[in-house]
């Protein structure tokens, strides 16, 4: 979807059409989910401070999120990917990915089947979706970007090397700020300067992810549509007004932050074995601490134990603007939600 967000609040509220729109918080602390595309002009972008952001484009309108409403519709979505093929995997709200190699319709044409499907977003919610069509996840990921917003780009089988030679390299999957920034060092600033390196020196460089780079820049990712996406974690998060240097205080974020991943494990039905402690400080550098433990919890009052634990590992390195608790390892493949419960339930007698 294009700047799905912000499009829904525009289209509800027709005095923001045309509008530069965030959707965050307008605080001092407040940072932006995303942002329309007349405040993209601006170079506004998701995850930005509110602050910033409102330096670079002082008409700029923030709105609060309103994630039921975002639920909505993007279960109205769905029920239109459905109408075309029942292999559909969800990434996010506003994003999936479709394999319609055998379809509902019985057209012989992605292209077509992604125009069509975008029509009946159009038609159902009014909103505009972008799509992209190749071989496989991969390409069709990078070219949904290609002609945003409100448009499609298809990479036939036969110009996927000539695409990917051309890619600059930050369009790749995996590359990051970081990695970009290695890859320049080292010369790779496309996919073909990416192609022209072995697979041995792309793994001395970026280690397990070198097989990564050097198979998807050859068109090679044998990664199927899943339709049902197993969950690989958990968690919640808070940024804070003010910065916090008191443990005191952030153990009381932490406990609330706890209770706020119990309710999500409940509704989810799931555990984990994996607590991971996420720390930002003020100078905005991210620390994560983890911790595996041999059973399965849903507990807040253990997930709270153990992000203590965590927290007192080490000393703090300065005061703190946010902190975040996550769950992963999670029973999502094996178990079942009575056994769990047995197991937690024997945890907490023997530990409290």
């Amino acid at each position: 979807m294009d700047a799905f967000y912000a499009s829904v609040e525009q289209l509800d509220n027709p005095d923001l059409r045309g509008k530069p729109v965030a959707v965050g918080g307008s605080s001092q602390r407040g940072v932006v989910s995303t942002a329309s595309y007349e405040a993209r002009k601006y170079g506004i972008r998701s995850a930005m401070s509110s602050v910033i952001a409102k330096r670079n484009c002082p008409d700029l309108i923030f709105v609060k999120p309103r994630f039921e409403r975002y639920k909505e519709i993007s279960q109205q979505i769905r029920e239109v990917f459905f109408e075309y093929t029942d292999l559909v995997e969800p990434l996010s709200l506003d994003e999936a990915y479709l394999d319609v190699t055998e379809n509902k319709k019985g057209l012989p044409s992605a292209t077509l089947i992604a125009k069509r499907i975008r029509n009946r977003i159009k038609e159902k919610t009014g909103l505009n979706a972008s799509a992209g069509i190749s071989i496989n996840k991969f390409i069709a990921k990078v070219a949904s970007d290609v002609n945003k917003p409100n448009g499609q780009k298809t990479v036939p089988p036969e110009e996927v090397l000539e695409f990917l030679e051309e890619l600059d390299i930050r369009k790749f999957y995996g590359v990051g700020k970081v990695t970009a920034e290695k890859m320049y060092r080292l010369g790779i600033f496309n996919g073909k300067d990416l192609k022209a390196k072995t697979e041995e020196y792309l793994s001395e460089h970026f280690g397990k992810s070198g097989s990564h780079f050097y198979n998807v820049v050859r068109g090679i990712h044998n990664s199927e549509v899943k339709p049902h996406r197993i969950r690989k974690s958990l968690g919640a998060e808070r940024t804070f007004n003010e910065n916090i240097s008191s443990e005191i205080f952030m153990l009381e974020r932490l406990e609330n932050i706890a209770e706020e991943i119990e309710r999500r494990l409940e509704k989810s039905k799931v555990a984990g074995k994996t607590i991971t402690l996420k720390i930002k400080y003020s100078d905005f550098t991210l620390q994560t601490r983890s911790k595996t433990i041999n059973y399965y919890i849903s507990n807040k009052e253990l997930i709270l134990e153990i992000a203590k634990d965590l927290l007192y590992q080490e000393k703090m390195k300065d005061s703190v603007r946010l902190l975040g608790i996550s769950l992963s390892n999670l029973n999502t493949d094996k178990g079942d939600a009575k056994e769990i419960d047995k197991e937690i339930s024997v945890q907490l007698k023997f530990r409290f």
